[in-house]
């Protein structure tokens, strides 16, 4: 029989999202069970693409106390019922309740993925609270790995754990990229003429795109700031933001939104199922984001050819090298990005768009990322292939 692995996240879409693939190609090896909360038939679907099982167990990504509880002990039960020889989990809700009920369920492997600290743009009692909530899961955990080398930083100086509890899994990444169809191959020249035609941007223009969720932590102030100064004296320039709000979380500046709203070039696509038609009528990928665990979106633009302009973060700043694949700014500086996207659009920036992709494609290619779980999974339970 095959051990029992169990793969968690606070929400089903972080399941099907961040780990695509990846459980089917780990269901090889183990029986996987998916555990998030319902929502529809998200969890069915997930069934369906990774051929595996699933779970419903509510979660929420807010503070519960109550509700928290009670999907600690719905946990702590499927736990013992299932006696699984690992239990993973991503996403920091997840984390906490899961490492909590696999401790006190007696799961020997208990490991958590760390991709993102929201708490790093926290101040006061919410800083400490989270602080120790991050302790205390790390506690409860047997392993943790940082999915990005600079978190590891952060972790170790926020003495939330030691360091021999820490391992970052091959170059980084949650996942890794699949570059076969992140490629800009991908796309026809007349998906491209047709988007252009459907956005109103003309052969002329330079696009500059983000990829994300449109809250202030991913820097969406500064950038439509810093757009909406160089757009006054450049008329053949686009902004694509491609994503949703997050008006709850995390809103944008009333200013900003304005901006967004009054500026043509300015376009908001919403959420879109495939970025990569986006990201192939796009010149530049601008990433300003304040906090980030491995970005998946300058992977993926990467793939696709592009160069980026990001901030100088644990994440970005490992996949962007200096004057190669695109440049990193300071974190929350408007002049920084401005004064890059001019260098850019003036060529004093200037790019190889084969160099970005092979540079994802050497170190980020999602079979690497597997392949690199798969045999941390196997040397924990001591059944690694000696090299």
């Amino acid at each position: 029989m095959k051990p029992k692995l169990l793969r968690i996240t606070t929400v089903p879409i972080s399941l099907s999202g961040l780990l695509q693939g990846q459980m089917r190609f780990m269901s090889r090896y183990f029986e996987i069970t998916g555990v998030s909360s319902p929502d529809g038939n998200t969890l069915k679907n997930i069934e369906t693409k990774e051929g595996i099982k699933t779970f419903p167990v509510e979660m929420t990504r807010k503070i519960t106390p109550i509700k928290d509880l009670k999907a600690v002990y719905q946990l702590y039960k499927l736990f013992k019922k299932e006696q699984p020889i690992i239990v993973h989990s991503h996403t920091p809700k997840a984390g906490t309740l899961s490492m909590l009920a696999a401790k006190l369920a007696g799961v020997p492997h208990r490991l958590h993925t760390i991709a993102g600290l929201p708490l790093v743009e926290t101040t006061g009692l919410k800083r400490q609270l989270l602080n120790t909530v991050e302790k205390f899961t790390y506690a409860c955990a047997t392993k943790i790995y940082p999915n990005a080398h600079g978190l590891t930083k952060i972790i170790l100086e926020n003495n939330f754990t030691s360091k021999d509890k820490l391992k970052v899994i091959a170059n980084g990444s949650s996942n890794g990229i699949d570059t076969k169809h992140f490629n800009p191959k991908c796309i026809s020249e007349n998906v491209k003429e047709t988007l252009n035609s459907q956005l109103n941007i003309s052969q002329s223009d330079k696009v500059f795109v983000f990829v994300g969720r449109l809250v202030g932590d991913k820097g969406i102030n500064e950038l439509v700031s810093a757009f909406s100064t160089i757009s006054q004296t450049n008329s053949a320039l686009k902004l694509l933001l491609v994503g949703d709000y997050e008006t709850e979380l995390d809103p944008l500046k009333d200013e900003t939104l304005k901006a967004m709203e009054m500026n043509p070039k300015i376009i908001n696509t919403g959420w879109v199922d495939d970025v990569r038609p986006f990201l192939a009528i796009a010149d530049c990928l601008v990433f300003p984001s304040y906090r980030e665990g491995f970005p998946n979106v300058v992977m993926q633009a990467g793939a696709m050819g592009l160069p980026a302009i990001v901030s100088d973060i644990n994440g970005c700043n490992e996949i962007i090298i200096e004057g190669e694949n695109g440049t990193i700014i300071p974190i929350k500086d408007t002049e920084a990005l401005l004064k890059k996207m001019k260098q850019f659009l003036n060529k004093e920036l200037q790019y190889d768009s084969e160099r970005c992709r092979a540079l994802i494609t050497e170190r980020y290619e999602r079979q690497v990322v597997w392949d690199a779980l798969l045999e941390e999974y196997q040397r924990l339970l001591g059944l690694a292939k000696e090299k």
